[in-house]
């Protein structure tokens, strides 16, 4: 019961995401038709850019949406890594774009072309609007969700993709400088790749299940001060996503009744909830077995390699 706030919280209608699709596939096709007229390989770019975008934002959605399933028999810990994984996709599509993006502005840097300003000006202004547009729309639940983050990113490199454009078209109606845009493109590149990066960091983390950054010395010490615990070993700890954490111990109490030893789950549940943002604990009581093993089980890698 305690989630259903944050879920409040990260639910983006699906209305928004329906604009923004809209807005993304109506920007590519303006800007495919004005990069072929005025020559702009970045205006060009920034268009398949936004046709990624269409299909990042769908992509997000249909994950929020699965995300929200509740466990069952074949989910156990229910549906959240979906959106995960399409965090994952739409980041790694946003790198493979930077390359590819890169590598055809170096061959235009190698054989320049003609430029027409005016209509790469016009287009990039009309593209950076409804950028805007849709990063108005989809802001508020970046902060709350790698998934809805790694579709606001991609909406927001456009908008800076756009700027970048604009400047440049400014520049060229102006001055004929044919390897500016051709830079620019790198430049934009590089920024989206630099956007991307930390979100393909951070989602592999999650999906190889590391261990989120807790502070285990002091778990253990607080775990230890509560009256008829001896031990705690065997600690386990990962991400679902990156919001909730999995938490599970084998602690060694005195020997007592299980009405007894569930009073000492509730107090370390409490204490791994409220201090430590701990969402889930699963707790195992022994009472001489493994008393004398270290908090981390170091012999886990070798069972596996074995099996």
């Amino acid at each position: 019961m305690k989630e259903q706030p944050f879920m409040n919280k990260r639910e983006i209608n699906g209305r928004r995401f329906l604009a923004v699709t809209l807005l993304n596939a109506t920007i590519t096709v303006v800007e495919i038709i004005g990069g072929v007229v005025s020559g702009s390989l970045a205006l060009l770019s920034d268009a398949f850019h936004n046709l990624g975008d269409s299909l990042s934002i769908v992509m997000g959605y249909v994950a929020q949406t699965i995300s929200g399933r509740s466990e069952n028999s074949r989910r156990t810990f229910g549906y959240r890594r979906a959106e995960i994984l399409s965090a994952f996709l739409n980041a790694l599509f946003l790198i493979v774009m930077s390359i590819f993006l890169i590598v055809e502005a170096i061959q235009r840097l190698e054989k320049p072309t003609h430029i027409n300003g005016r209509v790469m000006l016009i287009v990039a202004v009309v593209g950076l609007i409804a950028n805007l547009l849709s990063a108005v729309l989809l802001h508020e639940g970046s902060h709350d969700s790698l998934n809805i983050k790694a579709t606001y990113l991609h909406v927001l490199s456009d908008s800076l993709s756009s700027v970048a454009v604009i400047i440049g078209a400014i520049i060229l109606m102006y001055v004929n400088v044919p390897w500016l845009d051709p830079l620019l493109t790198i430049a934009v590149a590089l920024y989206i790749a630099f956007e991307a990066w930390p979100i393909i960091k951070k989602t592999i983390e999650i999906l190889m299940q590391s261990a989120p950054k807790l502070d285990y010395a002091a778990i253990e010490k607080d775990i230890l001060a509560i009256d008829g615990v001896e031990n705690i070993h065997h600690i386990h700890a990962w991400s679902m996503d990156e919001h909730r954490i999995i938490f599970s111990a084998h602690i060694n109490c005195q020997d007592m009744k299980i009405s007894e030893c569930e009073q000492i789950y509730h107090q370390i549940e409490k204490l791994l909830t409220t201090k430590y943002n701990i969402s889930h604990v699963t707790l195992q009581a022994e009472c001489k077995r493994g008393q004398n093993e270290e908090l981390f089980d170091t012999n886990d890698d070798e069972i596996h390699l074995c099996q």
